[in-house]
């Protein structure tokens, strides 16, 4: 051991440190809480609407037909869903009649003791005034698809261009509303 310096995974002191695995997503997740927490502490005085509006993209889906359920992949991330949104004080959440979509708001739904409310998924522009009506302390979530997404952002107000390809199924956009300008928004991945 002489003249050789240890590795700072190395000794007795770090041997637990495989059986903490959950550690480093339980950080992670934490940081993305604290994250959305202070963008919306930020914007929140100036909001005009709701605190915060959180727009996902449903999760995996079993199969291509027009109706098909969530994948088990799709299920562990409609779980991580919930697990990032725990802390987000999700009031209202709003989802197609399509059933992947209410499949990947149901965890953050049971978390939060919220009732989602169906909508057509053709009619973004009902979404859009379904969520300008709350109040400006709720915070929404919303369960689209790859095709809507887009099209409710720009019906809020967004200005950024925003395109999901087939294969992203991990998009999180944070809608701040503002009243001075177009709204803050923050793309994140669960």
């Amino acid at each position: 051991m002489r003249g050789r310096t240890r590795s700072l995974y190395e000794g007795p002191r770090h041997r637990g440190f495989a059986e903490a695995e959950w550690y480093i997503p339980a950080v992670r997740h934490l940081w993305q809480a604290l994250l959305l927490g202070a963008l919306v502490a930020i914007a929140a005085p100036a909001a005009y609407a709701q605190d915060a509006i959180y727009v996902v993209r449903h999760a995996e889906r079993a199969d291509q037909s027009t109706d098909s359920p969530l994948s088990p992949a799709g299920q562990t991330r409609a779980e991580s869903l919930a697990r990032v949104l725990r802390d987000a004080g999700v009031t209202h959440i709003f989802t197609t009649e399509l059933q992947r979509t209410a499949q990947t708001a149901a965890p953050t739904a049971t978390s939060r003791h919220v009732t989602p409310h169906a909508l057509a998924a053709a009619d973004t522009a009902a979404v859009v005034t379904a969520l300008r009506r709350l109040t400006p302390t709720d915070r929404a979530l919303v369960v689209g698809h790859s095709n809507t997404v887009p099209a409710i952002l720009a019906g809020l107000g967004v200005t950024t261009p925003v395109t999901i390809a087939d294969a992203e199924f991990d998009n999180l956009f944070v809608v701040v509303p503002r009243a001075d300008g177009p709204p803050a928004l923050l793309r994140m991945r669960y």
